[in-house]
């Protein structure tokens, strides 16, 4: 059970984003404008898009956590992990793996300068604020936030939010091995060993221990089949929905009992426009 204490203390305030341009057009100058003119003219957000769990309103200031070992960024994120498998699918070891790999546990020079405990860069279409880091090139963008909680919804965003990552959601969320491997087959990494250091983080500290708890949560509202039905077996089988007039995303995914955000993922939508005549697929669930 996850305590409210907690999750005030740690959820911090988050950014007020800056309109990002162009790579050709990053200059020093207007890094430095950034960090000296915190004032943006971006309406603040007192929750996260989702609805998911509450999100203070952000007060433009930048905070720094300190950790004088990994099982400290454990202790510190490994609710916040399990919080976001939970809403997103991605195996809380995973995301805690990937944390402490590319920020150092939180102590490497990127997560100090810019919250960023992902490594993820600036990329097309991000609003948010921003600083340069040395990388594979020289000077690159990488995103920046006020607190690194964050920096780990993000996360949970850009590999739900990208098709190349999608079909690592067709993995069971416990199989955090070909989840590994799949982030280096999706292009999240150019290090070849990136599986093998995720793995090793993962069962060294013993981070599959919380994608159990994940996955024992999301079964208890199908405990009753489980026990009443043991000889049927759900099987997942596509459907295809046409888009009517009068349809939005939310009343179909309350029709198949599904979520909007795995019927964007099903179908690669990065916004909430649909037509009429549209195809949608949708994952729905059969007993043979």
């Amino acid at each position: 059970m996850i305590k409210r204490i907690f999750l005030v203390a740690l959820l911090g305030t988050f950014l007020i984003g800056c309109k990002v341009k162009q790579k050709v057009t990053y200059s020093k100058r207007n890094t430095e404008t950034a960090r000296t003119n915190p004032k943006k003219t971006i309406p603040k957000r007192t929750t996260d898009d989702d609805g998911l769990y509450p999100m203070p309103e952000d007060t433009g200031k930048f905070v720094r956590m300190e950790f004088t070992k990994p099982q400290d960024y454990i202790d510190t994120f490994s609710e916040v992990a399990q919080l976001e498998m939970k809403a997103y699918g991605i195996p809380a070891s995973i995301t805690l793996a990937q944390g402490l790999l590319e920020s150092g546990f939180g102590k490497g020079e990127l997560a100090r300068k810019t919250n960023n405990h992902f490594g993820i860069k600036c990329h097309t279409g991000w609003q948010g604020d921003y600083d340069f880091h040395d990388d594979d090139e020289k000077g690159e963008c990488f995103r920046k936030y006020n607190h690194p909680m964050y920096s780990y919804r993000d996360h949970s965003k850009f590999l739900t939010g990208r098709s190349r990552y999608a079909f690592l959601f067709d993995y069971r969320n416990t199989d955090y091995k070909k989840w590994a491997h799949g982030l280096r087959k999706a292009g999240y990494a150019t290090d070849k060993r990136y599986p093998q250091k995720l793995i090793s983080l993962i069962e060294q500290y013993g981070l599959a221990k919380y994608d159990m708890a994940g996955a024992k949560e999301t079964r208890v509202a199908n405990k009753e089949v489980v026990i009443t039905e043991k000889k049927v077996r759900p099987q997942k089988k596509n459907a295809v929905h046409v888009v009517k007039d009068g349809d939005t995303l939310y009343s179909i995914s309350r029709r198949y009992s599904v979520s909007v955000n795995d019927l964007k993922r099903w179908n690669y939508m990065y916004g909430d426009t649909i037509s009429v005549g549209q195809e949608l697929t949708v994952k729905t669930e059969k007993f043979n």
